[in-house]
């Protein structure tokens, strides 16, 4: 659903910038964001985005894009959803995470918005999670591979990263058919993984 994120990632301060930084959103920010704010959970940026957490706990993100803005459940796999709302916006990548997307100011139920935040405040206040996967073999392609031996930088900055992360660049190139694909992913991802930064980091953290 989605490709590659951008490394030009601009770090906001505080959650008045976001809002400030994405104009042709503010209506429906804003109403997402009193929403949030009334149910209770601790206001914060983290990774550039607006972050709400209970006892520093992640429960849910906001985030602007260029056709809807999104309000990420850390631990949206564990809602019920019977609204049937959330989306996986990292389908087979993302256990966790689920996503509800608006277009719209017209979308945005704030009574629905905070019901299925109630439910994520619950279960984060139980303890119930979704861990990620331990101890999964990295299989690394061949034009990785060889893009790490031909560049020292490259490969102390890959070897630097979390084994996830390594697992999530390997994974992207190997998922790709085409040779011709997988060349253009790697020049892609190559600023990435010099910056330190995943893949998905965005779409996980904001």
């Amino acid at each position: 659903m989605f490709d590659t994120v951008s490394v030009a990632m601009q770090t906001k301060k505080t959650v008045d910038d976001y809002l400030q930084a994405h104009p042709e959103w503010q209506a429906e920010l804003s109403l997402l964001r009193a929403t949030v704010k009334a149910s209770g959970l601790e206001e914060t940026i983290k990774w550039g985005a607006p972050t709400y957490t209970l006892k520093g706990k992640n429960v849910v993100g906001l985030g602007a894009y260029k056709a809807y803005i999104g309000l990420w459940f850390f631990q949206g796999a564990l809602l019920q959803d019977k609204h049937h709302r959330l989306v996986n916006a990292q389908e087979g990548k993302t256990k966790a995470l689920r996503q509800w997307r608006f277009n719209s100011l017209d979308e945005i139920d704030a009574g629905l918005v905070s019901e299925y935040l109630q439910e994520a405040i619950a279960n984060q206040a139980a303890g119930k999670q979704i861990k990620p996967a331990r101890n999964v073999r990295l299989v690394m392609p061949s034009e990785l591979t060889a893009a790490l031996a031909s560049d020292a930088r490259l490969k102390q900055a890959f070897a630097s990263l979390t084994p996830g992360k390594q697992r999530e660049y390997a994974d992207y190139i190997s998922d790709a058919k085409r040779d011709a694909t997988k060349v253009a992913r790697l020049e892609k991802i190559t600023p990435m993984i010099l910056a330190g930064a995943g893949l998905y980091d965005k779409y996980k953290n904001c």
